[in-house]
């Protein structure tokens, strides 16, 4: 690794404070080195708030010291007036003179504009150092932007013998599979990403509140497929406590209040291509589809998925709802106390 590369993944692991936090923003960090040292670094942490560029550069001590020094950046540095003036013009305010920057931004107002900036006013620009790793970094960013639709991500959980849910439930509640920690865990996940779907069945059979009561974050869009609006009216995806999408063919039944929105949608055409558009346009740049097999399945049918994190629980059910059936290429293996944790990409 050389030095512009390791002074780029220090910018990564900045930045991936943000995650969660920065939408509709992608997450990015900066450092600012002279002569082989850091003097200076940070984070976007919240839209609307500093850029990451804007706070290293406030964070070095002796402003004198940036005309000789370099500043790297894991995105391309803004150019346009948004909540905030562009980085760029800051840049070049304060006379630095070398940017090293790990990808270009996909946003359509700023893709290479920062960098054509930076090079008429005289900056030497180096441009795709760990590219892959800063496009990573913002996958939901750049997913969103290329693909015009959320990075999707797939998560369910099974037993032993792939099953995600018995046949029949005596409690309208969910029968957990996996332990505590994992649970933990789908909560962080769930404060990581912008909304979070499930269909009908599961959301008559669990009741599920679909919110981050277990981790301290942000609450996901909570997203529902409701053909026949079947769901009782008093479920807690109703209680307006969150922003919440439905939907629905029977949108002439749909009676919309505080935090809760109906979407049409023709359930006998291509299903998750239209889901994709509508939350685009609600501008969601990633959701977590965490049930039921019926909703996992199509997804993964429409080979319309980016990401699917698959737990296997020590229960056996015997019998029960099956797992979903898919292929993908395992990216990450761990063991969450009794439960396995595998997490899939759709190569």
């Amino acid at each position: 690794m050389n030095i512009h590369e390791i002074y780029i993944k220090r910018c990564i692991q900045l930045a991936q404070n943000g995650l969660g936090t920065t939408y509709p923003n992608p997450m990015v960090g900066s450092v600012i080195v002279y002569e082989n040292k850091i003097i200076g670094e940070g984070w976007h942490r919240i839209a609307g708030e500093p850029h990451a560029e804007v706070l290293a550069i406030k964070s070095v001590k002796d402003e004198s010291l940036l005309k000789y020094s370099t500043i790297y950046v894991s995105l391309e540095p803004c150019s346009h007036y948004g909540k905030t003036p562009p980085c760029s013009d800051l840049i070049i305010a304060k006379g630095i003179k070398k940017v090293v920057i790990g990808s270009v931004d996909p946003f359509a107002e700023v893709s290479g504009r920062g960098i054509k900036k930076l090079l008429d006013a005289g900056c030497e620009v180096q441009v795709g150092i760990l590219e892959q790793e800063c496009h990573g970094l913002n996958k939901r960013f750049f997913t969103y932007h290329q693909k015009k639709r959320p990075y999707i991500i797939l998560k369910w959980a099974q037993s032993q013998d792939n099953f995600i849910a018995p046949e029949k439930q005596e409690k309208r509640e969910p029968v957990w599979i996996t332990n505590p920690h994992s649970n933990q865990l789908v909560h962080k996940w769930r404060s990581e990403e912008q909304g979070i779907m499930v269909g009908t069945q599961t959301a008559e059979a669990d009741n599920p509140k679909l919110n981050t009561r277990l981790w301290d974050g942000p609450d996901p869009v909570r997203i529902v497929l409701d053909r026949k609006l079947r769901i009782p009216k008093d479920s807690a995806l109703f209680d307006g406590s969150i922003k919440t999408i439905v939907f629905t063919e029977d949108f002439e039944k749909a009676s919309a209040k505080k935090n809760l929105i109906f979407e049409a949608i023709d359930f006998n055409g291509e299903i998750t291509k239209q889901i994709s558009e509508v939350l685009f346009q609600h501008e969601i740049q990633s959701v977590i589809i965490e049930g039921g097999a019926k909703t996992l399945q199509t997804f993964i049918d429409a080979g319309l998925w980016d990401e699917a994190r698959v737990f296997t629980g020590k229960i056996q059910l015997q019998r029960g709802i099956k797992a979903p059936v898919f292929s993908g290429k395992i990216i990450s293996e761990k063991d969450i106390g009794s439960d396995n944790l595998k997490i899939y990409s759709n190569d």
